[in-house]
């Protein structure tokens, strides 16, 4: 379960513990961002809103509604556009609105095409 944090804030939990990664590494090139997003994010289009911005950044994966009321994200590809989606998660232009980011770095596992909205738990919809 992810970490817990104050209204607003972003929280990291890192699943390699050997900190950041170095540039030019593959990890660097690469990567998986799980992120869940606490506040007033079902219903208001934020699956589409986060698909929309994924793809936009080239990135695959999924967007889906958790039932105790959070998004969960999975994206992947390079790092640094990840780590775009991630800062536009809290950014001003988010439906809704966002009380809380958690999020956790992994390798890259590929598998993933396009990027898929989910109901909950691995049924497919639309909307938000």
């Amino acid at each position: 379960m992810p970490a817990q944090a104050q209204s607003g804030a972003v929280v990291n939990e890192q699943a390699d513990t050997a900190g950041p990664p170095r540039a030019g590494s593959e990890l660097s090139q690469q990567a998986r961002l799980t992120a869940w997003v606490r506040g007033r994010v079902q219903g208001v289009g934020f699956r589409w809103w986060v698909r929309s911005q994924a793809l936009e950044l080239g990135l695959s994966g999924i967007v889906e509604n958790l039932l105790d009321g959070r998004v969960r994200i999975v994206a992947e590809g390079n790092r640094h556009r990840c780590a775009a989606l991630l800062s536009r998660l809290e950014g001003p232009d988010t439906p809704g609105y966002v009380s809380q980011v958690t999020f956790r770095w992994d390798e890259a596992r590929g598998g993933l095409t396009g990027f898929v909205e989910l109901l909950s738990a691995g049924t497919a919809g639309t909307g938000g």
